[in-house]
C-alpha cells in the first residue's frame, strides 16, 4: 500500500496498530511537538545527540504539512501521546482537540526505516513476525545535555541470530538517518538495563539466548524521555511504536 493511502487510514481512524513493516520502502519517523519557546533547545539537543535523534524534518510553528509527506502530522500517525508539565495525560488518535498555532514540530529518524533492508537479507525480526511493538528500554548512556534537555539514551532491542550479526551491523550501518549502527551487543547490564522482559515501552519478544543475542539500536522515543525531565506545559509525541510513515523512499 502507497503511504498516503495507509496515512489516509490513520486519519479515518480505520487502524492504530504499529507501523513496523507497514509500507516497506518508505521512511518513518518519530515525531515530537513542543511550543515554539522550546524549539532552540531541542533542535540544539538533536543536533548534540544525533545518533537517537536524526532530524529529518522541521516544521515551524503551526505548520502541519511536512516536506516529506503530503500529511497532516496532526490526524495521520496511528497514535499519539500527550504529555503535561512531564507526566502522560492520555494516549489519542489525533490532536485536533489540543493542537496550537505556535506548534513546532521535529521530525526524527526510525529504526523501522532499515527493518525492510534486514528482511531482504533473509535476517529475522521477532517483533514482526509476532506481531508486537518492539521493545524499547531506558539505558543509563548519557545524552549530551541542551538546556532543559537532559536524560539518558532510550534504546530499541532485536535479538538477532548469531551467524546473521555481522551482516546486521553492515546493513544498519548504511542507514545514519534511521539511527545507525547499534550502540551496543550483548549484556543488557552494561547498559543499564537490567530485566529484558521488562521493556519501558514496547513488548518483549521472548528469544532463545543461545541462539540470539540481543542488539541495541539508539532509539527516536530518547526525545519524549528527556522531555520528561525539561516538563514542558505540553509535548505531543507519536506513541512508540506508531510513526508517521513519509513519502520518501529509503
Amino acid at each position: 500500500m502507497h503511504p498516503k493511502e495507509q496515512r489516509l487510514k490513520y486519519r479515518e481512524n480505520l487502524e492504530n496498530g504499529t507501523t513496523s513493516g507497514i509500507c516497506d520502502g518508505y521512511l518513518q519517523a518519530n515525531m515530537i511537538s513542543l511550543p515554539a519557546k522550546y524549539a532552540f533547545e531541542f533542535l540544539l539537543f538533536c543536533q548534540r545527540n544525533p545518533k537517537p535523534c536524526p532530524v529529518v524534518d522541521v516544521l515551524e510553528a503551526g505548520q502541519v504539512v511536512p516536506r516529506i509527506a503530503d500529511a497532516d502530522i496532526r490526524t495521520d500517525l496511528p497514535k499519539y501521546r500527550i504529555y503535561k508539565y512531564g507526566d502522560l495525560e492520555r494516549e489519542t488518535n489525533d490532536l485536533k482537540d489540543v493542537w496550537e498555532n505556535d506548534f513546532v514540530t521535529f521530525l526524527l529518524g526510525c529504526s523501522f526505516t532499515f527493518e525492510k533492508a534486514l528482511a531482504e537479507a533473509g535476517i529475522s525480526l521477532l517483533h514482526q513476525e509476532m506481531k508486537k511493538v518492539v521493545p524499547m528500554y531506558q539505558t543509563s548512556i548519557s545524552c549530551e545535555e541542551a538546556g532543559s534537555f537532559k536524560g539518558e539514551m532510550v534504546v530499541s532491542m532485536r535479538a538477532i541470530k548469531k551467524e546473521e550479526l555481522e551482516d546486521t551491523i553492515r546493513i544498519t550501518s548504511k542507514f545514519p538517518h534511521a539511527h545507525g549502527a547499534p550502540v551496543h551487543i550483548g549484556d543488557p547490564t552494561e547498559i543499564g538495563i537490567l530485566n529484558l522482559e521488562q521493556p519501558d515501552y514496547g513488548e518483549f519478544t521472548p528469544f532463545e539466548e543461545g541462539e540470539r543475542i540481543p542488539v541495541f539500536w539508539a532509539c527516536g522515543v530518547t526525545p519524549q524521555y528527556v522531555g520528561l525531565n525539561a516538563k514542558p506545559e505540553i509535548m505531543i509525541t507519536h506513541a512508540p511504536g506508531h510513526m508517521l510513515i513519509t513519502d520518501q523512499e529509503e
